[in-house]
């Protein structure tokens, strides 16, 4: 992800890089009507790719098992707290949009959104 995107303080908020990467929405106005749809698929193919397949383990309750937690051995607590954040956040995300009755496709694309915004934090966190 990091190759992909370069510097991550290029971009002022979490949302722009997920403008970045296409994971937004199409917009369509005419007059006073909009209607929104599929994702724009604009920048890195490869990025957005990483992001969406990342994005469906967050299907799954959050918990830490072993090799996780000897992955996250001497990393900086506060990244920690946004990983750990994130894991209950997409996994609401997507029970709350399936019970709504969204597609899988289409609740992972707004997942992989969110996990973008969630390494902006932990890239950009003093």
């Amino acid at each position: 992800m990091h190759l992909e995107l370069g510097e991550w303080s290029r971009f002022e908020r979490a949302c722009d890089v997920g403008a970045y990467l296409g994971l937004v929405p199409t917009l369509n106005q005419s007059g006073e009507g909009s209607t929104s749809g599929g994702i724009t698929k604009t920048g890195s193919q490869y990025a957005r790719r990483l992001l969406v397949e990342a994005a469906w383990h967050y299907t799954r309750p959050p918990r830490i098992g072993v090799t996780l937690a000897n992955r996250q051995q001497g990393l900086p607590d506060h990244v920690l707290q946004i990983a750990w954040r994130a894991q209950h956040r997409l996994y609401r995300m997507h029970t709350s949009m399936r019970q709504r009755g969204k597609h899988a496709n289409v609740a992972n694309a707004a997942r992989a959104r969110q996990l973008a915004c969630f390494l902006w934090a932990a890239a950009t966190a003093p």
